[in-house]
């Protein structure tokens, strides 16, 4: 049986395989699975547990013995399997196909990265479908963030207020496990409570006071000097060029998108809704609209171009500087951008 993450809640209410690997590449909605794989086990008298890591070197024997040894404790065992070095060598992979339909009084928990469709269509992987679960986890498109944060606030007793699981998701997009945590320190502060757009926003400017998204949102309004000081205590704060450039470069992308679209008679209120643009945040990016033009905005987009060729090592250039560049150019500044670009 294959599943989505979703669907597994559903599935151990009346459901426990003996086997399931869980795979995806984020890492909370991974954890979150198998938590739940692990509850549902203890409940059907599953509780002595055992826990495997592969990693370079691993014995495959290991896993063979830890499943058909007796249990000390309890009639029924939890073995946890743990694909930290990606997929099994062709010996486990043998194995796993093995074992997966010989298991009794025992359920096998693997936990693995992404799989690729390659990996999916396996002979092992298709034994464990045949003979238990496979849980494929994705994490929740752009567009899905607000509604997944918004349930897991309802989870916690929390009632968030119009806007504030969008606030949320535009400070967050990317990082699930900062947004569940943010939803767990919240349920701390509030209780079993309605959330506002005020509580948030005095709770996330000291968290973001310095952040990449404070840097976005003062490019749009196209304070340059308020800028380079945020873009300078980045720096001193040891943050990754490549994160500053990826959110960039992502707001100058839905800006020339935008743009482009109002240039061909859309209605802006439609094309602002389709890029996700919450109604808090329209005003900030209506504002640097008015700067560029389509050709504009595709402009500022090759600049960041430039800059991740520099950051990968294809062109030469600091970049630093790069990045100072297109913060200028995002504040109307293209101009001073490529004076900028041509004296480094």
């Amino acid at each position: 049986m294959r599943l989505y993450a979703n669907q597994l809640s559903d599935h151990l209410q009346s459901n426990l395989a003996s086997i399931y690997l869980i795979a995806g590449d984020e890492t909370l909605l991974v954890d979150e699975c198998c938590q739940a794989v692990r509850k549902a086990a203890a409940a059907r008298g599953h509780t002595e547990r055992q826990v495997l890591t592969v990693e370079p070197g691993f014995d495959w024997n290991t896993l063979q013995g830890a499943v058909q040894s007796l249990s000390l404790f309890s009639s029924k065992r939890l073995v946890e399997l743990r694909l930290v070095a990606g997929v099994p060598n062709e010996n486990g992979a043998k194995l796993l196909s093995e074992l997966a339909s010989c298991l009794q009084d025992v359920l096998l928990l693997i936990s693995a990265g992404r799989l690729d469709k390659r990996t999916q269509n396996s002979r092992w992987v298709q034994a464990l479908e045949v003979a238990g679960v496979v849980v494929l986890v994705y994490p929740p498109e752009a567009s899905a963030l607000p509604r997944w944060i918004a349930q897991r606030m309802r989870a916690r007793g929390l009632m968030p207020e119009r806007g504030v699981a969008e606030l949320l998701a535009y400070h967050f997009e990317g990082n699930l496990l900062g947004a569940a945590q943010e939803v767990d320190k919240l349920a701390v502060l509030h209780g079993a409570a309605a959330v506002s757009l005020d509580d948030m926003r005095e709770d996330l400017s000291d968290n973001a006071r310095f952040s990449v998204f404070t840097l976005v949102d003062t490019c749009l309004r196209g304070e340059f000097a308020s800028v380079q000081r945020i873009l300078a205590s980045l720096r001193g704060d040891g943050t990754e060029p490549i994160l500053i450039l990826r959110v960039l470069a992502r707001e100058a992308r839905s800006l020339a998108q935008i743009t482009t679209r109002l240039s061909r008679g859309e209605r802006e209120s439609q094309v602002l809704q389709s890029f996700g643009v919450w109604p808090r945040r329209r005003a900030l990016v209506t504002q640097a609209l008015r700067r560029n033009d389509a050709d504009g905005w595709h402009r500022v987009l090759r600049q960041a171009a430039r800059a991740d060729k520099i950051l990968k090592g294809r062109l030469p250039g600091d970049i630093w500087q790069e990045l100072q560049c297109l913060t200028l150019a995002i504040c109307g500044r293209y101009a001073n951008a490529c004076a900028l670009t041509e004296r480094g």
